[in-house]
């Protein structure tokens, strides 16, 4: 099997924002080549005793994804890459923005990438692990762990927006039961909640396949399946399926969801914060991310438009997550 290998020519600073973007239209994994020096905290995971020579330092870097040369037509995937460079270019300096494409010899680069994906605490009560490693002498005590294998896309948790959200759930759990989690994903905020003390999750995302990776991933950690649905549908674009969830809403036992969690983007997020309160119980909580902190004021604004109040933005890098409570009536 041949890959087909696009490359993009970019600066380091954009290079977080174009991974993000690229998983949203369906890239698997990325290589990132720049010359920025290794942090200390680099060098102490790196097990050689001879560091390489110091190269010479630019912001430029080369952000790389490889595609079946027999399912892929690259005309169109270039076409989506030059709109996403359109689109960040738009609000930051992507440098040259200029997508090269070549030939490579058959690898399994779908699953290459699992060497670099180690454990890691998101939060203080929980710690992500792997299915794929066995050994988790490493895990601290005290916490739970969230088993968590990613499939073909969709998050392992180690991005900023979804650390952000673990670690809001993490703080508000304890005060909640019922959450609602529009884009679950890979289901790894509904499994955290249910970790940390909510009696149901209800899961939705417009992708079968994010259904079924997350069906797998809640079957990993041996959660009771009588304590979560996972669903696919388009909350925005299909009224039957959103007022289906108002319903199921009115039916828990607050007559409202306690928490609605949101990581997706601001596009999304924007038309969708709106809708969130006919989910809602009074007091309850909204918390959303996947957003970068030039679009934070996109979300504010729509949050207060809402009605939500105790809004609170949490930086992390980039990206913010926006924690809110429901007005009570």
């Amino acid at each position: 099997m041949k890959w087909i290998r696009f490359t993009i020519h970019t600066k380091v600073e954009a290079v977080d924002v174009l991974s993000y973007e690229l998983d949203a239209i369906g890239v698997e994994g990325i290589e990132i080549e720049d010359s920025l020096p290794l942090s200390d905290e680099d060098k102490e995971k790196m097990f050689v005793d001879i560091l390489p020579d110091p190269v010479e330092t630019d912001d430029l870097a080369r952000v790389s994804f490889y595609k079946d040369a027999g399912d892929c037509d690259p005309e169109s995937m270039i076409a989506k890459v030059q709109e996403i460079l359109s689109d960040v270019g738009s609000y930051m300096d992507i440098g040259e923005g200029r997508v090269v494409i070549s030939e490579t010899e058959d690898k399994d680069w779908i699953n290459n990438w699992k060497e670099f994906f180690k454990p890691f605490q998101a939060s203080e009560h929980i710690y992500v692990c792997p299915t794929w490693i066995e050994d988790r002498e490493t895990q601290p005590e005290g916490v739970e762990t969230l088993l968590i294998d990613p499939g073909i896309a969709f998050g392992t948790g180690s991005h900023e927006t979804t650390k952000l959200c673990i670690q809001a759930i993490d703080r508000l759990m304890a005060e909640y039961d019922h959450v609602l989690d529009i884009g679950c994903g890979s289901g790894i905020l509904s499994i955290v909640s249910l970790l940390l003390g909510a009696s149901f999750a209800t899961a939705i995302d417009i992708d079968k396949v994010a259904v079924e990776v997350a069906k797998d991933n809640f079957d990993v950690n041996g959660v009771d399946p009588s304590t979560y649905e996972l669903i696919a549908g388009n909350i925005l674009s299909d009224d039957d399926f959103a007022g289906d969830i108002r319903k199921k809403a009115a039916e828990c036992p607050a007559g409202g969801y306690d928490v609605v969690v949101a990581n997706i983007l601001p596009d999304v997020i924007v038309p969708l914060t709106p809708m969130v309160p006919g989910f809602l119980k009074d007091g309850g909580i909204y918390i959303t991310s996947g957003i970068l902190a030039t679009r934070a004021h996109e979300v504010e604004e729509a949050l207060k438009k809402s009605g939500f109040e105790e809004i609170e933005c949490i930086p992390m890098g980039e990206w913010v997550a926006f924690t809110s409570k429901k007005t009570c009536k």
